[in-house]
Parts: structure tokens; sequence; C-alpha cells
């Protein structure tokens, strides 16, 4: 076997040194890079998501609107009635007539 020079072999072992000693630095910047890179995939994926939903909520808004504007006038009146429950007082006088009725027999 031939003897290695002794300057080879220092800059040989110097070098490997100096990689094991920048390792750790190296994989913590890859690290960080990673985490800044999916950080930024995460608030576009939100971005978007309410971007979706603007546009859903302008769409049901919209339906809702021409749906309002397509009602005929004497549908809207009735389901008006409905909804404020304007004949109860009605039912509740035909019903105690019915119950009156029952009564007296």
């Amino acid at each position: 076997m031939t003897e290695v020079n002794p300057q080879i072999t220092d800059a040989v072992t110097q070098s490997s040194v100096k990689v094991v000693g920048e390792a750790p630095a190296m994989a913590l910047g890859n690290v960080y890079q990673s985490m800044a890179h999916s950080t930024g995939i995460l608030f576009e994926n939100a971005v978007s998501a309410q971007q979706q939903q603007n546009s859903l909520a302008q769409a049901a808004t919209t339906q809702g609107v021409m749906q309002i504007y397509s009602m005929d006038t004497t549908a809207a009146a009735g389901a008006t009635e409905k909804v404020a429950q304007a004949g109860v007082a009605d039912n509740l006088t035909s019903l105690l007539t019915v119950l009156k009725s029952f009564q007296s027999k």
C-alpha cells in the first residue's frame, strides 16, 4: 500500500466535518421552506373556497329575488295571510261554534 499525503487526508476530513456541521442547518432550512410552501397553499385554498361560497351566495340570492318577483299577487296575499296567521281568529270562532253545538245536544 502506498501512503497518502497527509494534506489530502486533512482536506477530506475537514470537508466531511464541514458537511456534518452544516447538515442540521440545511435540514431546518428545508423544513422551514416546506412549511412556508404548505402555508401558502393553505391560504390559496382558503381564498378559493371563500370565492366559491360568495358565488353560491350570490346565485342563491338571485334565485330568491327572481322567485319573489315572479309570484302572483293573489298567491302572495294568501301566503302572507298564512305566514301572519291572520285567519286564526276565524278558525277559533268556527271551532267554538262547533263545540257549542255539541254541548247543546
